[in-house]
């Protein structure tokens, strides 16, 4: 009976130390920020362990000053029924693999889960710890400076995107891609996405529309046409199709200077796409001009830039009717 009642207390203390550890390595796992996201998200987990970690010190002081205590217990209650040496050797072997190892392995990889188990346990060990571990808290804070909120480069979100495509995540395979697309537009400009302007169909300043140039432009399906000088320096606006619609040029041919020009402005080349993004918002038109060495090289258009951002091309009637020919 007396040996029952030893094995009994021996293995509630070592199964207290067992907690302790567990929470200690389980709840300084965690991020701060990261539980903020979740408790905003509605996670009730995080909303219960959320107020220990960020209360870190006090946290760690108290789980520490348990696990001690309960450490020095097993060795007391089995020193009077083994000799000193081996009551050290027999708690120290219990502590080490059912105190220690053993519950730090397997808490961690639920830390959250455990934290919010233990949340009500957690909570009395502060109290009645309070006393000692709430000066130590002080003093830590005075000490050491609060927690860096941990941000992640660009590169690093989108690995830790990648990651969701093979995981079973929630997110498919399309947002994905869109958002790691997303996250290298500040890394790409327009240059290296535009239509070079040897692939532009563009028109002269001085030129005269008539029939067969409104059925070309009509064959190719373009709903914008630029309208640059001769040395491509300058663009004086785009012509719309729509503008065109109610007119005979088979009767009268007219000048492109007859026809409203919708204003566009010249973009540099290496301007990033997350600029250009912003300014599409401003600029109130589908087409710009992109310059180099105050030559026009080329065009940019919405729809180029919705593609690079989504990662697939956006084909309309016109280029299926194109692919067929």
């Amino acid at each position: 009976m007396e040996y029952t009642l030893l094995v009994i207390q021996v293995i509630v203390l070592v199964g207290l130390s067992a907690v302790f550890s567990g929470l200690n390595i389980s709840l300084m796992s965690l991020d701060v920020e990261d539980l903020r996201r979740r408790k905003r998200l509605g996670n009730p987990e995080a909303a219960k362990v959320l107020p220990f970690r960020e209360k870190t010190h006090l946290s760690l002081a108290s789980i520490l000053f348990g696990n001690i205590a309960v450490v020095s217990a097993v060795s007391l209650i089995l020193e009077p029924y083994f000799q000193g040496l081996i009551a050290g050797l027999i708690s120290t072997i219990l502590i080490v693999i059912f105190g220690e190892v053993l519950p730090q392995a397997y808490f961690s990889r639920f830390a959250l889960k455990f934290c919010a188990l233990f949340a009500p346990f957690l909570k009395v060990t502060v109290l009645v710890t309070y006393v000692i571990s709430k000066p130590l808290q002080l003093m830590l804070d005075r000490l050491i400076s609060e927690e860096q909120q941990r941000l992640h480069s660009r590169h690093e979100l989108g690995m830790i995107i990648g990651e969701h495509r093979a995981s079973g995540s929630e997110l498919d395979e399309d947002e994905v891609e869109i958002i790691q697309s997303a996250l290298q537009m500040s890394e790409k400009s327009v240059g290296s996405i535009m239509q070079p302007i040897d692939e532009v169909y563009w028109l002269a300043e001085d030129a005269v529309l008539d029939a067969a140039t409104v059925d070309e432009i009509k064959e190719r399906g373009y709903s914008r046409i630029p309208v640059f000088d001769h040395e491509l320096t300058h663009c004086f606006g785009v012509l719309l199709m729509k503008d065109m619609v109610d007119i005979d040029f088979d009767e009268s041919p007219r000048p492109i200077r007859s026809f409203k020009l919708h204003k566009t402005k010249l973009i540099g080349s290496r301007t990033a796409l997350d600029t250009m993004l912003r300014k599409f918002f401003g600029l109130r038109t589908h087409l710009v001009p992109i310059e180099r060495d105050d030559m026009i090289v080329g065009i940019l258009t919405v729809e180029d830039l919705i593609e690079e951002i989504i990662g697939h091309e956006i084909a309309d009637e016109t280029d299926h009717q194109l692919a067929r020919e």
